[in-house]
């Protein structure tokens, strides 16, 4: 995976956390398999926009929220 797949998911992981959202709940709030929710988190698999949106509302935050600030190095 990218480092931005590495750091999206560490984001997702960090916003999941401070809402007290088990990794579990948030995959099936947002309709995905928990083990891919995991993948993801861990950035071992890319996603769609369409599964950025469906994050961010089931963590309820903005989609802006799960991505690096655009300073951050990808290399």
């Amino acid at each position: 995976m990218t480092r931005l797949g590495s750091l999206f998911g560490q984001r997702v992981k960090i916003e999941r956390k401070k809402r007290g959202i088990s990794q579990e709940a948030l995959a099936l709030r947002a309709g995905i398999d928990r083990s891919h929710m995991s993948r993801i988190e861990r950035g071992i698999v890319g996603v769609t926009l369409e599964k950025v949106y469906r994050i961010a509302i089931a963590i309820d935050c903005e989609p802006a929220d799960l991505l690096p600030p655009k300073n951050t190095p990808l290399d």
